[in-house]
């Protein structure tokens, strides 16, 4: 499966720290190969994974093709972001 970035998810992972940057990328060369989970809701077309036990990934499963659109070290920013939605 082929992994495509967003450019928020580059600027997202590049002011992680090297620990959590490593996190993030071990995590999504899993979700390549498994099928998507956990659905956001709110008629919101992407799926999150839990990173660690604050940090999440916001992703687009889309054929052969796995889109990274955001990713956040916080819970809390998460938050923010997923509450813009609603």
């Amino acid at each position: 499966m082929e992994i495509d970035w967003s450019d928020e998810a580059k600027k997202d992972v590049k002011a992680f720290e090297r620990k959590l940057q490593g996190f993030f990328l071990s995590h999504i060369e899993k979700l390549a190969c498994m099928p998507p989970r956990r659905h956001l809701k709110h008629g919101l077309p992407w799926n999150v994974e839990d990173v660690t036990k604050q940090a999440r990934l916001v992703y687009l499963a889309d054929g052969d093709v796995l889109r990274v659109i955001r990713c956040f070290a916080t819970h809390k920013e998460y938050q923010r972001w997923y509450q813009s939605y609603r």
